[in-house]
């Protein structure tokens, strides 16, 4: 080992292979390895050098999506491994939820359903819903998690999150099949609207995305997110017209109800199934497109931000 005349740090050789290693080695978040296009004499020379990681951070996400698929698979599989009925419960959870809503909101508290049977009206706010909460509590816990492979390898931290959000959305995939049960039960026919319903689920994944890299970010930088984070949930449910039809709400308060970005997703996922279009809907849209479109941008910023401490404060 001998070191370079000219690059700073040290020069190791194998063979006809060359590494260099240039100063500032430290956190190996830091850094990638490059094989250059030059080839002298036969030899491959791969460069580790600081930050290089930072300029190509976009280009690793698709070099190391093969982890991505991995690591969603292996959650998928881990979670329902050692359940006695497995994958069932991904199925039964909404459909017991549907059932309590139905009997609260409907049977006890006698809300109208707009002419729309009360399962289907409940079930197709319900199932958005879920997707979100499931994936937002699944993505906070991802990073401390994952504490073990983060302070080992390197690779793009936002996949430990990205992956938490897909396998709730395989979940909330299996679930739709409960939705086209419920409407054969109540032989109610969507219309054309339905078309519409792949605009909202894609609508739902990059909210609980974004929402996932804030709470994921949070969580490893102040570690009391991980008990707020059931709290919002529980309270989300509420705020969020899942029981209940969005018309009830004052209209003097429309405008504040609709800045919770899962109200416009909520209500586009009723109108897909129902075909009923409620005066306010555009505008609930519009909101939620908004407000999702800011904690996305801000949500990928703040993330790597921390990102680039992440193994410090894990």
């Amino acid at each position: 080992m001998a070191k370079s005349r000219h690059t700073p740090g040290f020069r190791l050789g194998f063979g006809d292979r060359h590494y260099t290693i240039t100063n500032g080695f430290g956190s190996a978040l830091h850094y990638r390895i490059h094989v250059t296009a030059a080839i002298m004499s036969s030899s491959q020379e791969i460069i580790i050098e600081p930050r290089r990681a930072v300029r190509h951070y976009w280009r690793d996400l698709w070099q190391y999506r093969e982890l991505f698929y991995f690591m969603a698979w292996r959650d998928v599989l881990i979670r329902y491994k050692n359940l006695s009925i497995g994958f069932a419960w991904a199925l039964l959870r909404p459909f017991l939820t549907m059932l309590i809503l139905t009997l609260v909101f409907n049977r006890f508290a006698g809300l109208p359903s707009q002419g729309i049977p009360y399962p289907v009206l409940v079930y197709s706010a319900l199932l958005p819903w879920l997707f979100f909460a499931q994936a937002f509590a699944d993505a906070g816990n991802s990073l401390v998690n994952k504490e073990s492979i983060i302070n080992k390898i390197y690779f793009p931290r936002m996949i430990v999150p990205t992956s938490a959000v897909v396998v709730s959305f395989v979940d909330f995939l299996a679930a739709l099949s409960i939705l086209v049960l419920l409407l054969a039960w109540y032989r109610y026919l969507p219309g054309w609207q339905i078309a519409a319903l792949p605009l909202f689920m894609l609508m739902a994944f990059v909210l609980a995305l974004a929402a996932g890299l804030w709470i994921s970010a949070l969580s490893v930088q102040y570690r009391d997110f991980r008990y707020i984070i059931p709290f919002s949930v529980q309270i989300g449910l509420y705020l969020s017209p899942v029981g209940y039809d969005s018309s009830l709400v004052p209209p003097e308060w429309r405008s504040w109800y609709a800045l919770n970005p899962l109200v416009g997703i909520i209500e586009g996922f009723r109108w897909s199934v129902s075909g009923r279009l409620m005066p306010h809907l555009l505008h609930d849209i519009s909101l939620s497109l908004a407000v999702m479109l800011v904690l996305s941008v801000s949500g990928i910023l703040y993330f790597r931000r921390i990102e680039r401490s992440l193994s410090e404060l894990l």
